[in-house]
């Protein structure tokens, strides 16, 4: 279950990114936003996941 959580904060982490870089180009703020929103979940999720493993061991 873990690693399928880390799966899942990666690949919100790269949602963000592309979403980001999208906003960017285009000039959409709020999509930029949004894309640093995801990646901030995306980090939180990761960091939720390491520190269980830390308990685990």
């Amino acid at each position: 279950m873990a690693k399928e959580q880390k799966a899942r904060g990666k690949k919100e982490q790269m949602k963000g990114k592309a979403k980001e870089a999208t906003g960017r180009a285009v000039g959409n703020e709020r999509m930029t936003a949004e894309g640093k929103a995801d990646q901030m979940k995306g980090d939180a999720r990761q960091a939720k996941e390491k520190g269980k493993d830390v308990f685990k061991h």
